[in-house]
């Protein structure tokens, strides 16, 4: 009888040298050592290794992030930041780990009580819905 139930075997890799353009939604654990140009929504945990680039959301259980996001972090159970990230953009998570000399650029909410975070959840994608329906002018 195993001690956890949980699968944590990385079930699929975007590897250093890839390029993937387009979103993607998957099912379980998945690692991106490579770029993607794109969001990324996953059930399961993300881990974005020192060499992988995002350029798009991300929205996971869990995600711990060694490259560049450029782009939303959403993660309920918790987000970790290592000292070889950059971040421009918003955090929504319920728990946040930065090392020392993470950059992140963008506003940030961590609330572990469930209610709160409800509603400050709801208030962010309302925000965030309205940003992208304003136009730019140049």
């Amino acid at each position: 009888m195993a001690l956890f139930s949980e699968d944590i075997s990385i079930n699929n890799v975007i590897s250093s040298g890839s390029s993937i353009r387009g979103d993607i939604k998957i099912n379980g654990f998945m690692r991106i050592d490579g770029d993607l140009d794109g969001n990324l929504e996953s059930t399961g945990d993300v881990i974005v290794g020192e060499k992988a680039r995002i350029r798009g959301n991300v929205s996971a259980r869990s995600i711990t992030i060694g490259g560049i996001v450029c782009g939303n972090i959403t993660a309920p159970e918790s987000v970790r930041l290592l000292s070889s990230s950059a971040v421009i953009g918003d955090i929504l998570t319920h728990s946040l780990q930065a090392d020392e000399h993470v950059v992140f650029h963008g506003h940030c909410i961590s609330l572990r009580d469930a209610d709160s975070y409800a509603a400050a959840a709801r208030t962010w994608e309302n925000t965030q819905a309205i940003v992208s329906k304003v136009v730019k002018v140049q």
